[in-house]
């Protein structure tokens, strides 16, 4: 008789489950349309797999009115445990402080209140994409809204929330920002808080997961060839580096994009547009055209995080001198005009 087959390891936890609360404030609701597009495993799977119990989501669940109404006040309550209240969108503080410009429809209560309220019962706080994280889009003007991010007002620390908020878990707000937020970033974030692998030294100063803010979009982007010759893209549909001309910040932003592909297979400098660095608090608001490089006597104003100017006036004098002629025709034309030489190594 055959041996039975292994059966998996038991993970810290395993067969308790931990109730995720999902509010949306102001917002687009992009980051729940990205959630949806979470593959490898899917979002039900990828719950299940952490034993999360999604307690009520306002467009993924069946329950609404009074009986959304329930969930929640079960869980002010305590007889409902909340371990995870997953924000979306800005917190909308106005008119003079009010928060009446947004109600939780049929409770005649602003959103803010609400949101407060649950913060303080539950075991981890996350703000999803960066409305929530720190204003966001809504910020974009001044106005009456007064928008805000949970524990952040643009790069200001303390948002609705004060800058010493802590959960009960005793981590800050996690923010984890983007716009739309990455499917897996949400995914991965909550497997971790979960499994009890996440501190605080797990986020940056922005209090981003540093599962996806260690990295640059720079990392693993298409046209990182064209940048190391400094052959740049003149107009959108150019196949250069986007850097120069048309506003990329990939070698600033913070974020995995290029090699935690969406959907497997793009990102925005993939798809021919620059990188507007949206994991950063105030993107929506850079003081120039997203498509545009500000510059100094010619030299782009936004360069790689860790290059003094020096460096690089002397790198990208360089290497301009040194770009192939394939490199320098393809940058400025949108297919591939000069192929690759074929040419014997003499490597065996």
């Amino acid at each position: 008789m055959a041996p039975p087959p292994p059966q998996p390891s038991p993970v810290k936890g395993e067969g308790v489950k931990r109730n995720l609360l999902w509010l949306q404030a102001a917002s687009c609701g992009g980051c729940t349309l990205s959630l949806l597009g979470a593959e490898g495993p899917a979002l039900n799977a990828a719950l299940d797999a952490a034993g999360i119990n999604l307690l009520w989501h306002p467009a993924l669940s069946e329950e609404t009115g009074a009986e959304a109404m329930a969930i929640i006040d079960s869980c002010l309550r305590g007889d409902t445990p909340l371990d995870f209240l997953c924000i979306e969108g800005a917190q909308l503080r106005g008119p003079k402080g009010s928060g009446r410009f947004q109600m939780l429809a049929g409770t005649g209560r602003p959103m803010t209140e609400w949101v407060r309220e649950l913060a303080a019962v539950a075991r981890y706080t996350l703000a999803m994409g960066s409305c929530a994280s720190y204003g966001g889009l809504c910020g974009a003007a001044a106005g009456p809204t007064e928008p805000c991010g949970l524990q952040f007002e643009g790069e200001s620390g303390g948002g609705l929330l004060p800058a010493e908020y802590r959960a009960k878990s005793g981590l800050p707000v996690v923010n984890v920002a983007g716009c739309p937020v990455h499917p897996h970033w949400v995914t991965e974030t909550l497997l971790a808080l979960a499994l009890g692998q996440m501190d605080e030294s797990g986020l940056d100063r922005f209090q981003r997961p540093r599962l996806y803010a260690d990295h640059l979009v720079h990392h693993g982007c298409a046209r990182n060839e064209y940048y190391e010759f400094k052959a740049s893209a003149e107009k959108p549909s150019d196949l250069g580096c986007l850097m120069e001309n048309l506003g990329c910040k990939g070698t600033q932003a913070h974020a995995d994009c290029n090699t935690r592909l969406w959907n497997g297979a793009g990102s925005c400098t993939r798809g021919g547009y620059a990188c507007i660095n949206c994991t950063a608090p105030g993107f929506e608001n850079p003081g120039h055209a997203f498509m545009e490089t500000p510059k100094v006597a010619g030299i782009p104003i936004g360069l790689p995080t860790d290059m003094p100017k020096a460096w690089f006036v002397a790198l990208a004098a360089l290497s301009k001198s040194a770009t192939p002629r394939r490199v320098r025709e393809n940058a400025v034309a949108d297919h591939q005009v000069v192929p690759p030489v074929v040419r014997k190594t003499g490597l065996k």
